[in-house]
């Protein structure tokens, strides 16, 4: 059996969403006596309820599965309960959940339990000196009332994009080019953009990346959280996760947006001819 998982169904075209039907409602080899959807192939697919409305096209193709009775599972995925919060903020600390719980509560409220939301807000709290490891308590130790008046609009693109407005011009700047290659840019890519003097240190700045938690170098199917001069073979830059991807391109300004590929599109249109990109 083949499994094939594909994430992020929401931004999937119509295209893509009916190769994806006929694949799983075609009769195998066309074979009479072999009921739809019994093929070999299991299909796993994902996509953000919040980010589609009822009649979207994602759920018409669920409907069109239906009809050939292709067999599924329907499975919704919730944030992180204040229990499990709890838990998993005390392990990190150290503490008794007890003695966390306020913490979590006022987590738990400014997150509602979302993943990546919890994680990178945590980092926010370290990074601005407000969950703070105390030598002379030996404990962790956090300001309760500066937590609980922090305004981050229910948005992790927020805690996002005043994190990545802190870097350096430079950083910033490569951050915002790689965004607008998507989820990530391959080693090639990256080579001929440094052979062009506005991004002739794009490498180091992609280090610094990399050590600043906002991507990862894979190179192969092997992924490194390490700097790329550590790595060997081919090399892609990725975004740790699609939403630091949004949140770097949308520090580019909407009217700004394509007068910013254009640019990058000559650039490597002019060093790049002859190669193979």
């Amino acid at each position: 059996p083949v499994m094939l998982f594909l994430d992020d169904l929401q931004w999937c075209d119509n295209t893509g969403l009916a190769v994806i039907e006929g694949i799983l409602s075609d009769k195998e080899g066309g074979r009479n006596d072999v009921k739809e959807g019994s093929s070999c192939l299991f299909f796993v697919g994902s996509y953000r309820s919040n980010e589609v409305q009822k009649g979207d096209s994602i759920y018409r193709l669920m409907d069109k599965l239906d009809r050939c009775n292709v067999l599924s599972t329907k499975l919704s995925l919730f944030g992180i309960n204040y229990n499990d919060l709890n838990t998993m903020i005390s392990d990190a600390t150290g503490l008794f959940p007890r003695l966390c719980s306020d913490l979590s509560e006022t987590v738990f409220q400014k997150t509602k339990g979302n993943p990546f939301f919890v994680l990178e807000f945590l980092r926010s709290l370290v990074e601005g000196g407000l969950l703070q490891h105390s030598v002379r308590k030996r404990r962790w130790t956090w300001d309760e009332m500066a937590i609980k008046s922090m305004d981050i609009t229910d948005n992790v693109l927020f805690l996002l994009t005043n994190k990545m407005s802190g870097l350096p011009e430079n950083k910033l700047s490569i951050l915002k080019v790689v965004s607008c290659f998507g989820i990530g840019i391959h080693e090639s890519v990256v080579d001929v953009l440094s052979a062009t003097s506005p991004y002739s240190k794009i490498r180091d700045a992609l280090d610094e990346l990399v050590w600043k938690s906002f991507m990862i170098t894979v190179a192969g199917d092997h992924i490194s959280p390490s700097k790329s001069g550590s790595s060997t073979g081919s090399l892609t830059w990725k975004f740790v996760h699609d939403k630091v991807r949004e949140a770097a391109y949308s520090l580019i300004a909407d009217e700004d947006k394509d007068e910013y590929h254009e640019n990058l599109g000559q650039v490597l249109h002019s060093v790049s001819k002859g190669k193979s990109l």
